[in-house]
């Protein structure tokens, strides 16, 4: 979404993820303790975590934009300057997190990882894998519809199909922006808590899942929301059948040369750009 409206890619994203995962833990700390949630609790703390981490990361999110970006955008800077201020706001929260936190990693009290629901084929589903099913169908609904049919949505995809002449038409291209940035933190922080109950909190959590977010995005079509999804159940699914005939430890290599394969033969991902030209 962010690319859509400026058609720079966020590279402080990966830290308003970690961010995220970072408030959670702390919450879940001091509600829960070191002691694992069952029941009816367990529902409410997930809530919870995705609220809290969800709303940090929009804070997050909007700071970076009001402080990296839009500065820059107001005195018309070259796209080298966004770039460059956005890797400066990385790495300020990337350090800024392992000095207060600490370079080491914080565990969630959470017993959704070993809690086996099903099997399919002998394979576990986890309590886990379902939460984030569930998690990422909802996120994908509730942005799927705003995008497509409110009014928030509308000046969305007019500021990333042609944002002067969206100004002209009345949309407030600054005020759009902002938004876009906490639509985008917040997701980011909840996917973080989200990430983070499964293998803990640490200040270099978000390199990784951020770089192959961007690899989805990239395969199912930047911009495309769908898309993305599309592109980050292939990811995973390729992932997953790789360790079957190569070394584990070469998994991200098979991903990102899916990745090149992609580009080189339709650069515009499997479903094409299409957040500013169509609902």
């Amino acid at each position: 979404m962010v690319y859509g409206v400026l058609r720079l890619i966020n590279f402080a994203h990966s830290e308003i993820f970690m961010s995220g995962g970072f408030a959670s833990f702390f919450l879940m700390k001091y509600l829960v303790g070191t002691s694992s949630p069952n029941g009816v609790s367990s529902v409410f703390l997930v809530i919870a975590g995705v609220l809290v981490g969800g709303c940090t990361g929009a804070v997050i999110a909007m700071t970076v934009e009001r402080v990296a970006y839009r500065p820059l955008r107001q005195r018309n800077a070259p796209k080298l300057a966004y770039l460059i201020s956005a890797i400066g706001a990385s790495y300020f929260l990337f350090n800024m997190a392992g000095k207060e936190f600490g370079r080491y990693d914080l565990s969630m009290a959470s017993p959704y990882q070993n809690h086996t629901v099903f099997t399919i084929f002998g394979a576990p589903v986890t309590l886990y894998n379902i939460i984030i099913f569930v998690a990422a169908v909802l996120m994908l609904l509730f942005l799927d519809r705003l995008v497509a049919t409110t009014k928030l949505g509308r000046s969305i995809r007019a500021v990333a199909q042609d944002s002067e002449t969206a100004s002209l038409m009345g949309v407030n291209i600054d005020r759009t922006i902002a938004l876009t940035f906490l639509l985008g933190g917040f997701m980011g922080g909840a996917a973080g808590f989200l990430f983070g109950l499964n293998i803990g909190v640490v200040y270099t959590m978000g390199f990784t899942p951020a770089l192959k977010a961007f690899t989805a995005a990239v395969l199912g079509g930047i911009g495309n929301l769908r898309g993305a999804v599309l592109g980050g159940l292939l990811l995973g699914v390729v992932e997953s059948f790789s360790i079957a005939f190569v070394n584990p430890a070469y998994t991200d290599v098979v991903a990102f040369a899916i990745l090149v394969f992609v580009l080189l033969f339709r650069p515009t991902g499997i479903l094409g750009e299409r957040l500013g030209r169509s609902a």
